[in-house]
């Protein structure tokens, strides 16, 4: 009988092992493509966040440079309607790549681009002001260009975040 019993057992686990191995088979595919999928997501969410990072840097570098440069125009009372379109054309990008931003990076970034836009929104009503001949007490071209200097360190403060949050080390 314990013969029997033997063979009975290991009849059914045979079976079991049968029926079941299938099952073992596709729940291991499902979680190694639930893995996949999840490493597939880090991947995409990395890749917007640095595609966001890079054109926030370059559109809030690019604004800096032209306000800088129209305030040497305005300064030198060279300052022309193509340079007022280009800083124009400036100020909405860096707009709408801090808009972007807002959506896929994380909040101290976003303080960082906070601080840096405080001086060059600044700068900016400044040099509209300056142009129409509607300067505030002691507003000048040269007063703005030092004012800009203050949007350096900001910059360097957050792109070093920036770099930060994407594992770049120094």
């Amino acid at each position: 009988m314990t013969a029997a019993i033997t063979a009975m057992i290991t009849a059914v686990v045979g079976v079991l092992g049968t029926l079941f191995a299938p099952v073992l088979r596709q729940r291991q595919a499902d979680r190694r493509r639930a893995e996949e999928a999840e490493l597939a997501g880090h991947r995409r969410l990395f890749e917007e966040r640095r595609a966001a990072y890079t054109a926030m840097n370059r559109a809030s570098r690019q604004f800096h440079t032209l306000l800088k440069d129209a305030l040497h125009r305005i300064r030198d009372g060279v300052y022309s309607d193509h340079d007022r379109e280009q800083l124009e054309e400036a100020r909405l990008d860096y707009r709408d790549r801090y808009a972007e931003a807002q959506m896929v990076v994380p909040e101290r970034i976003l303080d960082a681009s906070r601080d840096v836009n405080r001086v060059l929104a600044g700068v900016d009503a400044a040099v509209k002001r300056l142009d129409r001949g509607r300067a505030g007490d002691g507003e000048s071209a040269d007063r703005s260009l030092l004012d800009l200097k203050d949007a350096e360190p900001l910059l360097t403060t957050m792109r070093r975040l920036m770099r930060a949050d994407l594992g770049v080390e120094d």
